[in-house]
This record gives structure tokens, C-alpha cells and sequence, in this order.
């Protein structure tokens, strides 16, 4: 999968699986999270807690489907369907997540431009849904690290 920013000012991203535009990842303007479609169903993500360190996605009914825990740190989980799956930061200097099983890593999601319009999303063992979950939670992870470099001064 890809996602590609719609435009520079804009917040939302297109995704596409092997060139096929499949769902739209439109990022909420004031709070962490979002929402997209894919296959007809509706999905929401929201952040909670403090930090925005736990999110959790439900569906079109209101059922929790997904969570993630202690995003922002160097390793940190996702739940779903009874499985937990388990993401580390590649270095303290990549913005590169990867999924793995044990030491070993099996799946990715990183930027493929200096400037974060297209990141590709190698999660090939999770469902297309997981993958948009995990996409979610790390598109509103990168932003939040962003507003807090900026605020600091350290943004440029």
C-alpha cells in the first residue's frame, strides 16, 4: 500500500493498493484521529489518554475493533481480533516503524519523501483495515511530533 497526500495543505491522504485507489485517510482538523472507508464500511480512530499514546478504531456500530498502546514510545503494540502485534522505531533517528515478529521484522510503514507527502505501508500479514488502523496511528503520531517541534522552536 501507499498513501499520498492529497496537497501540501491538506490533511488528508489518498491510499492506494497496487496503484488502485482504495480508501481516503481525512485526518480530523482539531484532535487526533480521523476517519476512512474502505470496502463501504466506515472507520473511525481516536486518540486517548494522555499524550495521545493509545488509540482505538470502531466501526460504523460503535465497536472497538482495533487499539494501539504506548504509541510514541521506541516500542509499542496494536490489538485486534485477539492477536496483538507488536511495532518498534527503527532508530531514535528514523521515523520508520516496523512490524515484528520476535527480533525480527516483517513489515514497515515509512516515508518515502523528505517531506512525509507519501509514505508506504508494508504491513503484508495484517487485514487491508489493520493496515489503515496502523497507517492512522502513525500518520497522527509523525503529526503530533511535528506541532511539538514547532511549538519548541524547533521546527525551523
Amino acid at each position: 500500500m501507499e498513501a499520498r497526500k492529497k496537497s501540501g495543505w491538506n490533511r488528508s491522504y489518498v491510499v492506494t493498493d497496487q496503484g488502485r485507489e482504495i480508501a481516503t485517510w481525512d485526518k480530523s482538523t482539531w484532535k487526533s484521529g480521523g476517519e476512512f472507508t474502505l470496502g463501504g464500511h466506515r472507520f473511525r480512530v481516536k486518540a486517548s489518554g494522555w499524550g495521545g499514546s493509545h488509540y482505538s478504531m470502531v466501526d460504523d456500530a460503535g465497536t472497538q475493533v482495533a487499539s494501539a498502546d504506548r504509541v510514541g514510545r521506541k516500542r509499542w503494540t496494536v490489538s485486534a481480533g485477539g492477536q496483538t502485534y507488536n511495532f518498534r522505531r527503527r532508530s531514535f533517528w528514523s521515523s520508520e516503524e516496523e512490524l515484528v515478529l520476535g527480533d525480527t521484522a516483517v513489515g514497515s510503514i515509512r516515508k518515502t519523501s523528505f517531506w512525509g507527502n507519501s509514505v508506504a505501508v508494508e504491513l503484508p500479514t495484517l487485514a487491508s483495515a489493520l493496515q489503515l488502523f496502523v497507517l492512522a496511528v502513525v500518520l497522527s503520531k509523525w503529526d503530533a511530533e511535528a506541532s511539538a517541534a514547532a511549538a519548541s522552536g524547533g521546527g525551523g
